[in-house]
């Protein structure tokens, strides 16, 4: 299949037609027929865009870096949500379990530990590289907000990353209201019990969209 380049021109013309249009956004990039992934980390309203791409392409694969610290809630979460969906779901695992590490370097390193960049790429990072290695999408679905950190304020409805890689954030200007509304519309289930160690704060980056 052959690879899509997007130019300048294009990228800007389907931003100002249908940045602000989510459901068109998604038709718009499968119509590519490009081999694309959505990736989820079961966080709240992640349901919203698995909904979306799933109802126009029901296989698409569904990536998910499980770094080991989630919440039972979210595991359950992520079951209940990929049964209703009938999910395409590919769980990437760092190379070591979460046991494995703490018996070796201790509890999650905190955000001025030195220690927390590399604990960031074992657990989020390198799985993240060997997913995109295995799957090779060209087109990248992601549940980015502009509202979430300054970084992503600053982001496109879609841009194309420096390898070729179309990422597209159909919600990105969606508020919290909208995906709740979303929800309920759609009949999907929710999951507020939700932590990132990688994170540790609600607007700080993991680097997941810095490096990508």
């Amino acid at each position: 299949m052959s690879k899509t380049t997007l130019t300048p021109q294009e990228l800007a013309r389907v931003n100002a037609e249908l940045g602000n249009d989510a459901a068109g956004l998604v038709r718009w990039a499968l119509s590519l027929g490009q081999t694309s992934i959505v990736t989820t980390n079961f966080r709240p309203f992640e349901a919203v865009i698995l909904h979306l791409v799933t109802q126009v392409q029901p296989d698409v694969p569904v990536v998910w870096m499980d770094n080991g610290y989630n919440t039972e809630a979210t595991y359950r979460f992520a079951d209940e949500v990929t049964r209703q969906l009938q999910l395409n779901l590919q769980i990437y695992l760092p190379r070591r379990s979460r046991a494995h590490r703490e018996a070796v370097e201790g509890a999650t390193p905190a955000l001025d530990d030195p220690r927390h960049a590399a604990f960031t790429e074992e657990v989020k990072l390198e799985p993240f590289a060997r997913a995109l290695r295995e799957t090779r999408p060209q087109v990248w679905f992601t549940a980015l907000r502009a509202t979430d950190t300054a970084v992503r304020a600053q982001m496109e409805a879609v841009s194309l990353n420096p390898d070729g890689l179309i990422k597209v954030a159909p919600l990105l200007h969606w508020s919290s209201k909208d995906l709740y509304e979303y929800c309920e519309k759609h009949g999907l289930p929710n999951n507020f019990d939700y932590v990132d160690p990688t994170k540790g704060e609600d607007n700080r980056e993991c680097g997941l969209h810095i490096a990508h």
